[in-house]
């Protein structure tokens, strides 16, 4: 059975003056992607629950939070709570993050985590039911316009073979330098959930390049 596609456009790479506007360009991806830095956990500080309040309320899509925050714990909960439709969290920034993922999806919102490239896979194998979404980094998190780091497909395929042998429905998703070009290696090594910043936004026409990547992707995906 072939798997659904998903394509979530970076608002990293939007104009953020005119983001209600941006927000509108891409109304037929699956998710926004909203990338929460807070200068600590990454060397980079975006933008808090105020400005992602904001976002859910204007955009023509649901919210796929990404959180590179320190204390995942107990700051999490709080984009859930905002109405998020899917809330990711870095396995390196919790203390307890199977009882985070509980929380989450008691609140009601997708509970995601993301491992860094140089985070190991393995140690959520025993877990995968306990999560809606796992995030591998194919850049450092931090920074959008990166360069695809395609070393990280084999921990790709490994997660993708091990969810298929547990029968697990989680998303597989990656995020950094997606484009036209690396979109299809992603799928191939086991990838559904694409998450793409300046391939998107900086296109002439974002409706046309989601649909060129959800096309090619799912010419990949099995």
């Amino acid at each position: 059975m072939t798997r659904d596609v998903r394509i979530n456009p970076s608002i990293l790479a939007a104009d953020f003056v005119n983001m209600q506007a941006e927000l509108a360009r891409i109304a037929t991806a699956d998710f926004v992607h909203v990338d929460v830095m807070d200068n600590h956990f990454v060397p980079n500080l975006t933008f808090g629950p105020q400005m992602v309040e904001r976002i859910q309320a204007t955009s023509p899509v649901p919210l796929d939070v990404h959180l590179m925050i320190t204390d995942a714990d107990r700051n999490a909960p709080t984009y859930a709570e905002l109405g998020a439709a899917s809330v990711t969290f870095h396995l390196e920034a919790a203390v307890d993050p199977i009882a985070l993922a509980r929380r989450l999806r008691s609140i009601g919102a997708r509970a995601g985590v993301a491992v860094k490239p140089a985070t190991p896979i393995e140690p959520l194998f025993d877990h995968l039911e306990e999560f809606d979404q796992i995030l591998v980094m194919t850049v450092e998190p931090g920074f959008g316009g990166q360069g695809f780091m395609a070393d990280q497909m084999p921990k790709l395929q490994r997660l993708s073979a091990e969810a298929r042998r547990r029968g697990s429905q989680v998303w597989l998703q990656v995020d950094g330098g997606i484009g036209e070009s690396t979109i299809s290696q992603a799928a191939d090594a086991g990838a559904d959930t694409f998450v793409a910043g300046s391939a998107v936004f900086g296109a002439g026409d974002p409706g046309a390049a989601i649909a060129a990547l959800r096309a090619t992707a799912a010419s990949h995906v099995h």
